[in-house]
C-alpha cells in the first residue's frame, strides 16, 4: 500500500501508473482532381481578406497574432511539397480546398489527419484520369487521333501505342502517390508513431476538360462511374466515402454545356450501389458573385478593386478565396457525413 501511495505522489495521479492508449491509426484522406483542386486563390488575396472587418472571419482560426498558423494534428502533401498543413499548399503561393477541408476533418477526430493531395492542371477524366474498367476508346476514334497526332511538326512518326500512351496516365501517377506515401509515413512525417492509417475518404473536383469536349461530355458518367470503382478496388475499401465537387463555374446561372455537363455528374448519383456512399456538393452556390461583378465590367480596368476580391479568371472559379474556403468546408462536411460521424 505504501508502495501504491509512494508512486501516486510522483506520477500525480492512478493514471500513471498504466500504460498510456496507443495512438490511433491515421485519418487519411485524398484529394484529386486538376487545377480546382491544386487551388488557385491567391495569397495575397488572402492575406488582403484576413485582415478585412468584412471577411477576417473566414480566417480567424487559421491566424493569431497576425501570423499564419500551422496544424500539429494535421499534416499534408502535395507532390513535392509537405508538412503541418497551414496556407500556401494550392498552387504556388495559393490556397486551395485542403484548407477548409483540413480545418473541418481535423476538428472532428482526435487521431491525426494526413491529407494526400494529387491534382494536375489541364487533365481529363476521359483520358488522363481514364480508369482501367473503362478501357480505350473505340479503334477508329483512336486512328483518328493517330492521325492528327502525325501532322504535328515532329511528330510524323508516332504510332498508335504513343496515342494509348496518356490514357490513364494521371490515374497510375494518383496511385503512385498515395501509395507511395503511405509506405513510407515516418519519412515524410515524422510525427508518425507507426500507429497504422486508414484511407477514410476520396474528394474529386474535376471536369473543365470533359466540359469542353462533346465527346468527353457524353461519357463523362460511366467513366466516373468506373472511375469510383477503381478507386475503391485499388484502394482495398469497397465502401470508401467519395464526394464529388459538382462544377460550378457560372454560379446558379450557368450556360448550357457548363448544365449539361453538370447534369452528367449528377447522373453518377443514380446508380444504386452509390447510394449513401457517394455525395455529390454542388459548389455552384460558392460562387462569388462580388468577384464575379468586378471581372465582367473589367478587371484590368479596375485592378485596385479587383485585387480585393478575385485573382484568377472565372474557370479557377475568379481565384476567390471565399469560394475556395467554402467548398473545402462543404466538402469536408460531406465526408464526415457519408462516415455517419456528423454530430
Amino acid at each position: 500500500m505504501r508502495t501504491l501511495l509512494a508512486l501516486f505522489l510522483v506520477l500525480g495521479s492512478p493514471a500513471g501508473l498504466f500504460a498510456a492508449d496507443p495512438p490511433k491509426p491515421v485519418k487519411v484522406f485524398i484529394l484529386a482532381g486538376q487545377s480546382k483542386m491544386e487551388g488557385k486563390a491567391k495569397m495575397s488575396l488572402v492575406d488582403y481578406q484576413a485582415a478585412q472587418p468584412a471577411t477576417r472571419d473566414l480566417f480567424k482560426h487559421w491566424q493569431k497574432d497576425g501570423k499564419w498558423l500551422e496544424r500539429d494534428d494535421v499534416w499534408i502533401k502535395f507532390l513535392d511539397r509537405k508538412g503541418k498543413l497551414t496556407v500556401g499548399y494550392g498552387s504556388p503561393k495559393c490556397i486551395g480546398p485542403e484548407l477548409e477541408f483540413g480545418a473541418v476533418v481535423g476538428d472532428r477526430y482526435d487521431e491525426p489527419v494526413l491529407l494526400i493531395k494529387t491534382a494536375w492542371g489541364g487533365r481529363s477524366l476521359a483520358r488522363d484520369f481514364r480508369p482501367p474498367s473503362a478501357g480505350l476508346p473505340a479503334d477508329a476514334l483512336l486512328e483518328k487521333m493517330l492521325a492528327d497526332l502525325k501532322k504535328q511538326k515532329g511528330k510524323e512518326n508516332a504510332t498508335l501505342d504513343d496515342v494509348k500512351k496518356p490514357f490513364g496516365a494521371s490515374y497510375r501517377e494518383m496511385l503512385a502517390e498515395v501509395n507511395g506515401t503511405l509506405a513510407d509515413l515516418k519519412k515524410h512525417f515524422p510525427d508518425y508513431k507507426g500507429q497504422g492509417y486508414e484511407i477514410a475518404g476520396f474528394v474529386w473536383l474535376q471536369g473543365w476538360n470533359d466540359m469542353i469536349n462533346a465527346d468527353a461530355t457524353a461519357e463523362y458518367t460511366a467513366n466516373l462511374t468506373h472511375f469510383i470503382r477503381e478507386v475503391r478496388k485499388d484502394f482495398k475499401s469497397p465502401k470508401l466515402p467519395f464526394v464529388i465537387g459538382q462544377m460550378g463555374v457560372d454560379g446558379l446561372t450557368p450556360s448550357a454545356g457548363v448544365k449539361k455537363f453538370k447534369d452528367a455528374q449528377a447522373d453518377v448519383m443514380k446508380v444504386e450501389e452509390f447510394k449513401g456512399n457517394v455525395a455529390l456538393v454542388k459548389t455552384d452556390a460558392f460562387w462569388d458573385t462580388d468577384a464575379e461583378a468586378v471581372f465582367k465590367k473589367g478587371w484590368r480596368e479596375n485592378i485596385d478593386e479587383w485585387n480585393k476580391v478575385g485573382s484568377d479568371f472565372p474557370y479557377h472559379y475568379l481565384g476567390s478565396a471565399k469560394t475556395t474556403l467554402k467548398m473545402g468546408r462543404a466538402f469536408g462536411d460531406a465526408i464526415i457525413e457519408l462516415r455517419g460521424e456528423k454530430k
